[in-house]
């Protein structure tokens, strides 16, 4: 039986937490700086490392049918199709789209993209988690934005008015002029929408972005709850630790509340505003049930979980201790489980178990 213990790179993003990604790992608390993201996988830009030396990218190129299985490399040829991540987030992510699988392959044979991939991903919380995800109903983003008494945002409520709300989006954006006049109206309002409003203004100045929480709908997630985001949902992440797996691709167009570059154009062609995320619950097996062939997100409670070879898996125990083959791991420990063998999973705690969204 093929299990590894997995080293994993912890990424230093500023909107990162001091003490999440440490304190589930068994590290000093607080950090010497902000850990945002702790990767599980094979990505080239952050591959785990297998004992001994050499990383799972390695191994997985060594022997891709025995680490990956026949079902995955027909399907996505010789590499892991999804990336699993600890994302701890202080501080708001930027507002962002993915592209669709064609429109990732057209955009790479472009020169858009950076590779061929789409990157649909899914977020379960460990914390409560908030997230601004998917468009609200237009003619409740309307009233939000009337309410802010400008003139110079009549182009907005308008298009909000016809229904065209990925028009609207484009007219917010270009606002830039008159950000700090909306973001002064919006400081007069105490509800929650305005606050977020004000709030993003102070990380950002200046950034009409910083008024998306009008436009979008807010999202609060309890401890094993989890939220699925597919091609051309608009989102932004805004605080909490959670698990989150995606589709390994680094395809993302961003709008704004970063100092990353953005590509406004490109962002308001993949925007899909129909398009609206997924609330999930685990459900039989603990499997969170979203649609993305890339990846299917476990999550295992106390007790014994059989696994069928045949697909490569990344283990995480997030609470307690979980035992796969001669491997026990303890809370923030992670271990991948290559296709060539079956395995039982004994939990005692909370274990998330990732693999490819496909039958094996």
């Amino acid at each position: 039986m093929t299990v590894y213990l997995l080293t994993n790179p912890v990424k230093d993003y500023a909107w990162g937490s001091r003490a999440d990604i440490a304190g589930i790992t068994g590290r000093p608390v607080p950090a010497p700086g902000p850990e945002a993201e702790m990767w599980l996988g094979a990505h080239p830009a952050g591959p785990s490392l297998l004992p001994g030396g050499g990383s799972l990218a390695d191994a997985i190129a060594a022997d891709p049918d025995g680490q990956l299985g026949a079902a995955t490399l027909g399907r996505f040829g010789a590499r892991l199709p999804y990336l699993l991540k600890l994302i701890a987030v202080a501080q708001p992510l930027s507002l962002q789209v993915h592209p669709s699988p064609g429109q990732a392959a057209d955009g790479h044979a472009r020169g858009v993209y950076g590779d061929p991939w789409a990157k649909p991903e899914l977020i379960c919380a460990l914390t409560p988690f908030t997230a601004l995800a998917g468009f609200r109903e237009p003619d409740q983003a309307a009233l939000l934005i009337e309410r802010l008494n400008l003139r110079e945002l009549k182009d907005v409520v308008s298009a909000l008015a016809a229904d065209r709300p990925l028009e609207a989006l484009a007219a917010l954006l270009a606002a830039r002029d008159f950000t700090e006049q909306a973001v002064w109206a919006a400081s007069c309002v105490h509800q929650p929408d305005y606050e977020l409003v004000v709030k993003l203004a102070r990380l950002y100045p200046g950034d009409p972005a910083c008024l998306a929480p009008l436009l979008l709908r807010r999202h609060e997630l309890a401890p094993g709850q989890a939220l699925y985001l597919d091609a051309g949902v608009l989102h932004c992440y805004l605080k909490g630790f959670g698990v989150e797996i995606m589709g390994s691709s680094d395809n993302v167009m961003r709008a704004g509340l970063t100092p990353k570059p953005l590509d406004i154009p490109e962002l308001l062609r993949i925007t899909e505003p129909a398009r609206v995320p997924s609330a999930l619950e685990a459900g039989p097996g603990g499997a969170y049930a979203s649609p993305a062939p890339e990846f299917r997100l476990r999550r295992l409670e106390t007790g014994e979980h059989p696994l069928e070879a045949g697909l490569p898996r990344i283990l995480l125990c997030a609470e307690g201790t979980a035992t796969a083959g001669e491997v026990t791991l303890g809370r923030g420990a992670s271990a991948f489980a290559s296709a060539r063998d079956g395995l039982t999973v004994r939990v005692d705690g909370v274990t998330f178990c990732a693999e490819p969204g496909i039958p094996s």
